[in-house]
């Protein structure tokens, strides 16, 4: 008796747990909160936490409550996987992340096979929307629109001998490529191509390297901690060479590892700064943001999280149902000019989000990032 008692007891917390899960859209947020990438990754779950808290406050969507489950990658492809099996036993319809183009690569079968839409903040890297995979999506653009920003004001600036510098990473070797193409299409034959070991210490040695071709600027390709670094030792050795960086140098932690003195004119391609970001949507979210966390958010690259939660959302409404195959038509076939934070969104048959994102920026003297055009 007493064991069939607690059958009975098993079968209906089963019943009450689906019954709980059902009243709730699950969406993932897959993030570095740990590692050297943390800054965005905690700032993207701040922005995602944010949005889901004040959605929820005016009846979540289609009636039912917004549940975030977060699992931190640590920046790394090994975590990553691991991160994207973990959220894939707990019921999210979709998952919002990551930042790196290595560690969203990990996880994209994962999230296929399972069948769960993946829209990725800040992996610009060509090849992730290449595949003909069905649920991939991305809130930010890619890099061959980058490429293609960052060779036209390397030449309209005048450069004729410039050195490329990635570091091997999906992202950075391939935005490298990128801009190499761009430039060779244009009679340009880059004087140095080759990479960086990231996370190091000492770049003296690649600097040297390239101070003996003779650029007249240098491109990094590759990401902020190390791009701050670089700056601040090719000071050091008295080589005033102008450097540019591609999108993941637009980091404020830049600015505090190379100083401002070093930092100083520095030139990068990025979406716009959230401070330059004009919509209504976007200054009563930024409002929200900075009365919530006391400050407007440092990286772009969070609030292309939040935009992501924000198409997911309204791929929800749009498809009538937390039913990711509905949801991914939806977002291909039927969602257009999408009121996002950082302008309208709407996505190709590839997932890739359409339209024209990226800006030319300065590091001025003191330390912020000024838009050029």
């Amino acid at each position: 008796m007493k064991k069939a008692l607690m059958t009975v007891l098993a079968v209906c917390m089963v019943f009450a747990g689906s019954a709980y899960a059902a009243d709730t859209v699950k969406i993932g947020l897959m993030a570095p909160l740990t590692g050297k990438w943390a800054n965005e990754g905690q700032e993207m779950k701040q922005v995602v936490d944010l949005l889901a808290e004040e959605l929820n406050k005016t009846g979540g969507v289609l009636g039912k409550q917004v549940e975030v489950i977060s699992e931190d990658d640590a920046g790394d492809p090994r975590q990553g996987a691991l991160a994207a099996q973990r959220l894939s036993t707990k019921g999210v319809v979709a998952v919002v992340g990551t930042y790196g183009s290595s560690t969203s690569e990990a996880t994209q079968n994962i999230y296929e096979e399972n069948e769960i839409i993946q829209i990725v903040n800040a992996s610009t890297a060509v090849r992730l929307s290449e595949k003909g995979l069905k649920f991939f999506f991305r809130s930010c653009p890619r890099d061959d629109e980058q490429g293609i920003v960052a060779a036209k004001t390397l030449m309209a600036k005048g450069y004729k001998n410039i050195a490329l510098l990635h570091d091997n990473t999906s992202y950075a070797k391939g935005l490298g490529e990128e801009v190499k193409h761009e430039l060779e299409k244009n009679g340009i034959k880059p004087v140095f191509f080759d990479a960086l070991t990231p996370g190091e210490q000492d770049y003296a040695t690649i600097l040297t390297k390239i101070k003996e071709t003779k650029p007249e600027v240098v491109f990094f390709s590759g990401y902020y901690p190390e791009a701050g670094l670089m700056l601040r030792q090719k000071q050091d050795m008295g080589w005033d060479v102008p450097f540019m960086g591609g999108d993941a140098t637009n980091n404020p932690d830049l600015i505090k590892s190379a100083g401002k003195d070093a930092a100083d004119g520095f030139l990068l391609v990025s979406p716009p700064m959230p401070a330059d970001l004009a919509s209504p949507e976007a200054k009563a979210f930024l409002d929200a943001f900075k009365a919530k966390y006391g400050t407007l958010p440092g990286s772009i690259w969070s609030v292309l999280a939040g935009d992501g939660f924000k198409v997911l959302c309204e791929a929800v409404k749009g498809a009538g149902a937390a039913d990711s195959k509905k949801m991914a038509e939806y977002m291909k076939n039927k969602m257009e000019d999408f009121p996002g934070l950082t302008g309208k969104l709407a996505f190709n048959e590839k997932g890739d989000r359409v339209g024209d994102v990226y800006r030319v920026y300065q590091v001025s003297a003191d330390g912020k990032f000024i838009l050029e055009q």
